[in-house]
C-alpha cells in the first residue's frame, strides 16, 4: 500500500503544472468577469464557454493519464466531459437566457464539486495539500446551491460573485499545484543527496 501511494503522489507530483494551469486559466476568467466594465450576457457567456472548454479539456486530459497509471481516473473524466459538454452548449445555443446560463453555472459547480471532494478523499493519505481539493469542492457546490436558490436575479447580477468564485478556486488549484511542485523538488533533492552520499562511500571503500 505504501508503494501505490507513493506511486500516486509522484504522478500528482509530475502533473503539478495541470493544476497550476487550471488554476490560471480560472483566475483570468474571474478577474475578465470582475473588471469587465458593463459586460454584458453575450460577454459573460463567451468567458464561461472559453473558461469550462479550456478546463474540461484539462481534466480530461489528467483522466488519460491517470488511466495509464492504474489510478482512479473516472473523478478527472466525469470532470471533462461536464466541462466540455457545458461549454458546447454554451456556445451551440447563443441565446441563451440569463435563467438557463445560470442553470448550466449551478449545475456545472455542483457537479464539479461532488467529483472534487470525492478526489480529495482518494488523495487524503497520498499528498499534503488535498485540502485544497475539498475546500474547492465544498465552495463549489455551496455557489452552484446559491446560484440555484436565488435564480430570480438572473446570470448578471451575479458577476462579481461568479468572478469571485473561480478567483477562489484557482487560488485554491495553483496552491496545491505549488505543493505538489515543492513536493517533487524535495524528493529529488533527497534522491540526489542519497546518491552522493553512496558515491562517497564507494569511493572510501
Amino acid at each position: 500500500m505504501a508503494v501505490r501511494e507513493e506511486g500516486i503522489r509522484t504522478s500528482l507530483a509530475r502533473n503539478w503544472w495541470s493544476f497550476i494551469g487550471r488554476g490560471i486559466i480560472a483566475i483570468l476568467f474571474g478577474l475578465a468577469a470582475i473588471g469587465w466594465p458593463a459586460i454584458t450576457l453575450l460577454v459573460l457567456l463567451t468567458l464561461f464557454g472559453i473558461f469550462v472548454l479550456i478546463d474540461g479539456v484539462m481534466a480530461l486530459g489528467a483522466s488519460f493519464q491517470a488511466l495509464r497509471e492504474k489510478r482512479r481516473w473516472w473523478t478527472y473524466a466525469l470532470e471533462g466531459v461536464a466541462g466540455i459538454i457545458v461549454g458546447i452548449l454554451v456556445f451551440a445555443i447563443p441565446e441563451l437566457t440569463a435563467r438557463a446560463l445560470l442553470l448550466f453555472i449551478a449545475i456545472w459547480a455542483i457537479v464539479v464539486g461532488i467529483l472534487k471532494i470525492g478526489m480529495a478523499i482518494e488523495l487524503r493519505q497520498q499528498i499534503q495539500g488535498e485540502w485544497t481539493v475539498a475546500t474547492g469542492g465544498i465552495i463549489s457546490i455551496l455557489f452552484g446551491a446559491f446560484l440555484l436558490a436565488f435564480p430570480a436575479e438572473g446570470a448578471l447580477a451575479f458577476v462579481i460573485l461568479i468572478g469571485i468564485f473561480a478567483i477562489v478556486v484557482g487560488s485554491l488549484w495553483i496552491s496545491l499545484g505549488i505543493s505538489l511542485w515543492n513536493w517533487q523538488r524535495a524528493v529529488k533533492k533527497a534522491e540526489e543527496e542519497m546518491k552522493k552520499e553512496e558515491e562517497e562511500r564507494k569511493r572510501a571503500a
